[in-house]
């Protein structure tokens, strides 16, 4: 009782301590006499200085919680696009003229959004996993309408239109049996790698997309052209070509579009907020047939999501990872167990030598129409060594095909007749179809050569260029060398009628000899 007594005394000193003296009363100091409760010894409690202004009135605080982001999930992957868009938004001309041109075709809207409902999603996902403006994810709709199979006129190819070269530097590989161009995944992976190093080096996005379509090169040396004039250097103030000037606002625009697509009367179709394909890998060779086949889709929307694959056969060691509709996966899977027949019915054979494609199908056991069907070799052509053909299985070729070959296959082909340049000239009331028939060549192809028009009249002694074999060459030069040999031995025979100019007639006979030279001349004059 006493600790009790203790503690409670020690807590109303604290609460005396700290409540507040009326002003002009000097605090009460305890006399001398004053015993304390217990003989412990008190804590010594700190001398609290108090403020002599009077406290703010107490009142009662807005329990109103802040505004929270909302947790739930977008209803669609519109709605997740809409949510992630962070670029600065570009104004002007230009994206009023390409949002009222986009709008005008409701039909091309609806064919591109849709084809975009097999690739969105992995794309979305992939932009947020790296942090990247949701912008991106739009991009292919500007590039290639979301055509994986999209090749463009400077041989630009997939949804994302890499060239050759560029596609190379980001590791896509091309070659006779697969165009990683066209691979979803691959890219994807490389685009946004690509558009990634391209804002490193410019520190703008606008600035970054015009180095994608343009080159960075062309971007930078007009950036420098600017700055050396003392001009501003942002996308708009920057001297592009007519493409790259509207590249950004076509990407403006469908963003707009995409974001208030009720503003420009559009109707997106409904995409779902979850993944349209899975990813699988292969252990083997397969043929695509089989694959389709044990994963009940059509081989057409097999090679739609895997565009990529050029061949009958998808090879393990070049394209492990396959795509197929996310229920169609497992399918896949299941059905994959119990499957006990062969996986490929096919596989690569490297030429080890140039032959015609006759021989070459003679050595593989194929028919040549089918050989050149399958590998695309066009008529006249022989296959050179180290070319890579796709060939059916047998006993001698019954492996799945290495990892080199489905890397760097590649197929060189050589005429099978050598042909020459040649110049001709065109006879008295020849026509480029005259000619055409008498080299044995197509009217168009003369045409092609000489840059004519197939119904191009020609004038009697016009030089026109052939490619020719070598054996029409040496036939065309024989004529040639005839008529000037007849020619020749026509002026031997007229001098050898002619007097030699030597020979001394006698005078005697001089007289008879003109006599006779003017009987024929009068023969003639009356023959006419």
């Amino acid at each position: 009782m006493k600790v009790l007594s203790s503690l409670g005394f020690a807590a109303l000193l604290a609460a005396c301590a700290s409540t507040p003296l009326p002003p002009h009363e000097p605090p009460q100091t305890p006399s001398p006499g004053a015993t304390a409760p217990s003989q412990a010894t008190a804590p010594q409690l700190p001398r609290v200085q108090t403020p002599h202004a009077p406290l703010s009135e107490i009142s009662i605080a807005s329990a109103t919680p802040p505004p929270v982001t909302m947790l739930a999930a977008p209803a669609d992957i519109w709605e997740r696009i809409r949510r992630g868009l962070a670029m600065q938004d570009l104004d002007g001309e230009l994206v009023r003229d390409r949002e009222q041109w986009y709008a005008s075709r409701p039909d091309y809207i609806q064919r591109m959004t849709e084809r975009s409902s097999r690739y969105l999603f992995h794309i979305v996902e992939e932009i947020e996993r790296r942090n990247l403006p949701m912008e991106l994810a739009l991009l292919p709709f500007i590039e290639s309408a979301f055509n994986p199979q999209a090749v463009s006129s400077a041989r630009a190819a997939g949804m994302w239109q890499f060239m050759p070269a560029t596609g190379q530097s980001f590791d896509l590989k091309q070659n006779v049996f697969r165009d990683d161009r066209r691979d979803v995944l691959a890219s994807t992976r490389a685009a946004l790698d690509y558009l990634e190093q391209l804002h490193a080096r410019f520190g703008d996005w606008h600035l970054a997309l015009a180095a994608y379509n343009w080159g960075q090169g062309n971007v930078n040396r007009a950036i420098t052209r600017n700055q050396r004039e003392g001009r501003p250097t942002g996308y708009t103030d920057l001297n592009m070509p007519l493409e790259t000037r509207m590249y950004v606002p076509k990407l403006q625009a469908v963003e707009n579009i995409v974001a208030r697509p009720e503003v420009f009367g559009t109707v997106l179709p409904s995409i779902g907020n979850h993944p349209f394909f899975d990813t699988l890998t292969i252990e083997r060779d397969m043929d695509v047939s089989l694959i389709a086949s044990l994963a009940g889709i059509s081989e057409r929307d097999f090679r739609t999501l895997n565009p990529s694959i050029k061949q009958p056969l998808v090879m393990a060691a070049g394209t492990p990872n396959i795509l197929l509709p996310w229920d169609n996966a497992k399918v896949f899977e299941e059905k994959l167990k119990t499957y006990s027949g062969p996986l490929a019915s096919w596989t690569a054979w490297v030429a080890p030598s140039t032959m015609s494609v006759s021989d070459v199908a003679k050595r593989v056991g194929m028919s040549e129409s089918e050989l050149r069907s399958v590998n695309n070799i066009p008529p006249r052509m022989k296959v050179r060594a180290g070319s890579s053909l796709l060939v059916h299985r047998n006993g001698a070729r019954d492996r799945d095909v290495s990892e080199f070959v489905a890397d760097n296959a590649q197929l060189s082909l050589a005429p099978e007749v050598v042909l020459r340049r040649t110049v001709v000239r065109a006879r008295k009331g020849d026509t480029l179809a005259r000619v055409a028939q008498r080299y044995r060549v197509s009217t168009v192809s003369v045409a092609g050569w000489n840059g004519l028009s197939v119904n191009a009249k020609l004038k009697s002694g016009q030089r026109l260029t052939l490619m020719l074999p070598k054996s029409v060459r040496v036939a065309e030069r024989a004529p040639a060398r005839s008529a000037k040999a007849g020619k020749a031995t026509r002026s031997k025979q007229a001098s050898a009628k002619k007097p030699a100019r030597s020979a001394k007639v006698p005078k005697g006979k001089q007289k008879s000899v003109r006599v006779a030279s003017e009987e024929r001349s009068s023969r003639k004059t009356t023959k006419r």
